[in-house]
């Protein structure tokens, strides 16, 4: 998947929760929002209207992620725990697919 494939296809999911997403999804989407704060950061009102509207999307694809990697949606609350947290669901985002289908659907990449 190439950065406008992925790019239009997290904003065509924009709240879907099931489902799989792909390594290069996740981080071609990750790589979006990080370059999009730095260019939006410099003006406070736009970067809460951007924020506000990117976290569903944000929250949705790394769901979808988590469930490429076979775990629950769940794992997402993580996030929450600070630093450690983070940097724990970010190396599980980086990790492989599981092979063949899963409960959560099919393998995104066959």
């Amino acid at each position: 998947m190439d950065f406008l494939t992925a790019i239009k296809t997290c904003f065509s999911k924009y709240a879907t929760f099931e489902g799989r997403a792909r390594r290069s999804e996740f981080w071609y989407w990750f790589l979006f929002t990080f370059v999009l704060g730095l260019v939006v950061g410099w003006i406070p009102v736009v970067d809460w209207i951007v924020f506000l509207g990117l976290l569903c999307p944000n929250i949705a694809v790394e769901i979808r992620r988590l469930h490429d990697t076979g775990r629950s949606g769940w794992w997402w609350f993580l996030n929450l725990v600070p630093f450690i947290g983070v940097i724990a669901v970010l190396i599980i985002c980086a990790t492989d697919s599981k092979p063949g289908s899963n409960q959560y659907g099919p393998n995104p990449k066959e």
